[in-house]
């Protein structure tokens, strides 16, 4: 019990310094709420999430299992951002009618393109059930006995834990396993593309200005939910109908000013803000600059294809942007890290914590923590370079290693079940990997092996190269592969799959692709995985006990909140500029002129649409604009991290302000050590937004969807500047 006392002390005690965190929205009264309130904040904890009431929480779903989204009109209108959106907005474009290059907008709702797979999930509820899930645990020895034992209390929960018939239980570890908390949810399947900018509007700036501030990208797309008759979840159907939410956001346009509240509310997907320094120097050192090389050279490949083919430009655009994301998400981790001092900083923590460990006379629990986390990590290194190696390569960015990967679960699955199990599954990746080849080209993916298979051979641990890898050239060993190869067509994949078990996998032993990955894989499955898996179940272990004693050693006043975790989190800030560099200052707003002033014609990054060009010219900007100046982006000091795409900038009074969409290069490193100074959150102006689906598009019918306000003065104000009576 004295654990989760500290923990209530952490969320109760009032500190007013700004340091960061993402807090769990059920449990925000306390300390969060005095912060928020002297930060700027007029609402309560209780506006932000309520069970029996309707409350922000209800108007934000967590947007395909990965970014999020916010609803904006009472008929379901959704909202997130146009890269969060950017498979679907691929897979209704071709050649002829290009949505990614024109835009997209449904003028009413029977235009509007349906998405299989696409879903948006809301909470329901939050409970901690924590005691449920490590009851019978504390006689437990092994970590593999407590870790079997966890996840039959958690199964048991799901199971048991009171719901609707149409809702789901998930069950989520906080502070390493310290806490558990049950989340029940609700997920919707009928998520329908409304509209959408092209991209020289929701991608302006690309890959250079990925990641970057000062930024000028409207990076937003519109869906619509639907739901059946009984407005509960439902399979795509045409009888559906728009789904009514408990609670949507009203949209501010009054804009934002330094130092003005900001909250992001959403799902931000993994943080280490604990990792102890061995740690973080193995990042920095080893597994960062490995994938950035990989990564480098396959985008590099990928960029030249793209800038000289139409038809590889959209095939690979969603593929480009996700391995270019992390990409250089990881050279500005790097960057910052050693800019901050992340690493001394760390083992000045460590020695304070040290300190706390002798005082409260604990060495025997805690006093060797440190010395083993050194002891593991060392060990884990050769194993953890050759993973990253492997899944980049193999994985991740040769498509052709990633189908022959594919195939070898598919043995595996046969020695472990037999010719059924084996049968079932080759029929469902045969369907799945139509939409891969569809997106496929063997002339840029022979290009990117050809690089990353020599990149594999000199970089990875020799011990974990394959004997056959080693001994080829690798010119001669490209030109065989992707000329003999079923791996390289849709058409060779199936004739290779076709048949009974047996002569499937006689037909897959004689493919040259697949005999390369095999050796890969077996080296990675017999050889790395399992003694990185070990060993990484050990430093699991050490890290929650390391939580633990973080928690219970640590002054009341600490800011101590769970890592991320793909859960329902609350950052909250103010709009601040920031001095990255010595005589360097950025303001937090930008403004239409940029876009003008990085414009290049006919570039593939910068290129503006004559649309926009007009408007800018004229100075049309409506209601939309200030002063003379159309905003498009600002910035803020939000603890935000991927995941958080897509999330609602809210202001003081719960309106929706921006969409948030990126972090600022200097403080990428947020996710494992945030500097309040540097580490600054990107967001899309909201007015921006309406801007282009007002003045732009001319979808004006999705605008009087919306509850438009302006909070100084308490009144709502339609698209033409009326003002009618505010809603309450």
């Amino acid at each position: 019990m004295r654990l989760f006392k500290i923990l209530f002390l952490l969320v109760a005690f009032p500190v007013f310094a700004q340091q960061g965190g993402m807090w769990i929205p059920s449990l925000l009264e306390g300390m969060n709420e005095n912060e928020m309130t002297a930060l700027g904040m007029k609402m309560t904890p209780k506006d932000i999430y309520d069970v029996n009431t309707s409350s922000l929480k209800d108007a934000v779903p967590h947007f395909n299992n990965g970014c999020t989204s916010e609803v904006i009109s009472p008929k379901g209108l959704l909202l997130t951002n146009h890269h969060c959106g950017y498979g679907q907005i691929q897979s209704h474009s071709t050649v002829t009618n290009d949505y990614l290059a024109d835009g997209f907008w449904a003028m009413n709702q029977s235009e509007e393109l349906p998405n299989p797979g696409l879903v948006a999930t809301f909470i329901v509820r939050i409970e901690d059930v924590t005691t449920k899930v490590i009851e019978g645990t504390d006689g437990l020895s092994s970590e593999a006995e407590k870790q079997k034992k966890i996840q039959q209390n958690i199964q048991n929960v799901v199971l048991t834990a009171p719901k609707e018939k149409w809702q789901e239980n998930r069950v989520r570890a906080f502070y390493e396993g310290n806490q558990y908390m049950l989340f029940v949810v609700e997920t919707f399947k009928d998520v329908r593309l409304v509209g959408t900018p092209p991209s020289s509007i929701g991608k302006f700036g690309s890959d250079t200005d990925n990641w970057v501030w000062p930024r000028h990208t409207g990076d937003f797309a519109l869906f619509r939910i639907y739901a059946d008759k009984n407005n509960r979840p439902a399979e795509y159907s045409e009888d559906n109908v728009p789904y009514t939410p408990k609670h949507f956001l009203p949209i501010s346009l009054d804009g934002v000013a330094e130092n003005d509240f900001t909250m992001v509310f959403g799902y931000p997907g993994r943080t280490q803000e604990y990792l102890p320094a061995v740690a973080i120097e193995q990042i920095v050192n080893d597994l960062n600059p490995a994938r950035i090389a990989i990564r480098d050279a396959a985008l590099k490949i990928q960029d030249g294809f793209m800038r000289n083919d139409q038809a590889i430009k959209i095939q690979y655009a969603s593929k480009y942007a996700r391995i270019a994301n992390y990409w250089k998400k990881w050279i500005g981790e790097n960057l910052g890290l050693k800019k901050s001092n992340a690493i001394a900083i760390k083992k000045a923590d460590e020695a304070t914590f040290m300190k706390r460990v002798a005082a409260s006379g604990n060495q025997a629990t805690y006093g060797n923590l440190l010395n083993d986390f050194q002891t593991l990590y060392k060990e884990i290194a050769p194993y953890a370079v050759g993973r990253e190696y492997f899944m980049e390569v193999a994985t991740r960015n040769v498509e052709l290693l990633t189908v022959g990967y594919r195939l070898y679960q598919l043995e595996a699955l046969y020695n472990a079940r037999g010719a059924q199990s084996f049968m079932d599954r080759k029929e469902n990746q045969l369907s799945s990997l139509k939409g891969l080849y569809k997106d496929y080209s063997s002339t840029v993916d022979k290009e990117v092996f050809n690089e990353l298979i020599a990149m594999y051979r000199k970089g990875a641990p020799s011990q974990f190269v394959p004997a056959s890898l080693k001994a080829a050239d690798i010119s001669s060993l490209t030109n065989t592969i992707y000329s003999q190869s079923a791996l390289t067509t849709y058409e060779g994949i199936s004739n290779l799959l076709s048949g009974d078990a047996e002569s499937v996998l006689k037909k897959m032993q004689a493919d040259p692709g697949y005999q390369l990955l095999k050796a890969m894989a077996d080296i990675y499955t017999n050889d790395i995985a399992p003694k990185y898996d070990a060993i990484n179940l050990e430093i699991s272990a050490l890290q929650r006990t390391y939580m633990k004693a973080i928690l219970e050693l640590s002054p009341k006043e600490a800011r101590i909140f769970p890592d991320a975790n793909s859960t329902l989190r609350v950052t909250y800030g103010q709009v601040k500029g920031y001095s990255p560099a010595d005589a360097v200052y950025y303001h937090p707003v930008t403004t239409l002129e940029g876009v003008m002033q990085k414009y290049v014609p006919g570039d593939y990054e910068f290129d503006v649409p004559q649309r926009l060009i007009e408007l800018y010219n004229a100075k049309d900007y409506g209601v939309y604009g200030e002063n003379g100046e159309m905003p498009v982006c600002f910035i803020a000091t939000n603890h935000t991290t991927g995941g958080n795409s897509g999330s609602p900038a809210i202001d003081a009074n719960g309106n929706l302000i921006g969409l948030n969409f990126d972090r600022v290069w200097e403080g990428t490193m947020s996710d494992i050590y945030y500097d309040p100074e540097i580490c600054r959150n990107i967001m899309v102006d909201i007015r921006y937004v309406l801007f282009i689906v007002d003045k732009y598009a001319g979808a004006t019918h999705l605008i009087d969807e919306m509850k438009l306000v302006h909070p100084k003065k308490e009144v709502a104000t339609n698209a033409n500047g009326k003002s009618k009576k505010r809603k309450k």
